[in-house]
């Protein structure tokens, strides 16, 4: 069998991972964001309970491997629950705080990197403490995270290939199953490692586009 018949006989399953692998990566993403911006706030929060809570969710996502985290969430609580949880949720969850651990750090950076005189000007309007965090330091916070919010988006989505080890059907396993079958090993994580690389390539220039597209807006 030649390249391209490998190519042929190979792209349907490769696609259906491909697809599989955006679907966790976009829903994995949104939580990771909305759990990043909540966890930044908790650090910043006066109240010690909040700020712990903060502190350990960063200390478990960098102490322990992404790997270990996933096993940990599908054979491990699910184990001691006693509970059977999908393979897809397992590696959204794992996904999710993995990602909005590091994005928490990332959204603390840009929030105190905004100009302290935006806040009290905001509070000298009328607004309260709320809609001056939400109406104008989060958003002038975002646009300074943008490069390094993106760059973990990139990371997130590579990692997704690891979510594969507890069975899930995404690009990864899908290379595993065709390697599997035709002991072309090559020429497949050739495709997958090309499928990757559009994919995140795509994903630069959006983050390109919308960069300049704020700057223009400033």
């Amino acid at each position: 069998m030649d390249f391209f018949s490998l190519l042929q006989e190979s792209l349907p399953m490769l696609l259906q991972g491909m697809g599989l692998t955006l679907q966790l990566s976009a829903v994995s993403l949104f939580f990771a964001m909305i759990i990043g911006i909540v966890a930044s706030l908790m650090g910043m929060s006066k109240n010690i309970v909040l700020r712990a809570i903060n502190k350990a969710l960063v200390a478990v996502v960098r102490g322990t491997p992404l790997l270990v985290q996933a096993f940990f969430i599908y054979f491990g609580i699910t184990g001691l629950l006693g509970i059977r949880i999908t393979a897809f949720l397992a590696g959204t969850i794992a996904l999710s705080l993995n990602a909005g651990g590091y994005l928490s750090e990332i959204f603390r950076g840009g929030i105190q990197a905004v100009d302290p005189g935006q806040r009290e000007a905001a509070r000298s309007l009328g607004l309260s403490a709320g809609q001056t965090t939400w109406r104008i330091i989060i958003p002038q916070a975002i646009r300074i995270c943008i490069p390094s919010v993106v760059n973990q988006w990139c990371i997130t989505i590579k990692d997704t290939s690891i979510i594969s080890v507890i069975g899930l059907a995404e690009l990864t396993n899908a290379a595993e199953s065709i390697i599997a079958r035709t002991y072309r090993s090559f020429e497949t994580w050739l495709m997958v490692g090309a499928m990757y690389f559009i994919i995140i390539w795509l994903l630069t220039l959006l983050a390109r586009f919308v960069e300049k597209k704020v700057s223009l807006d400033e």
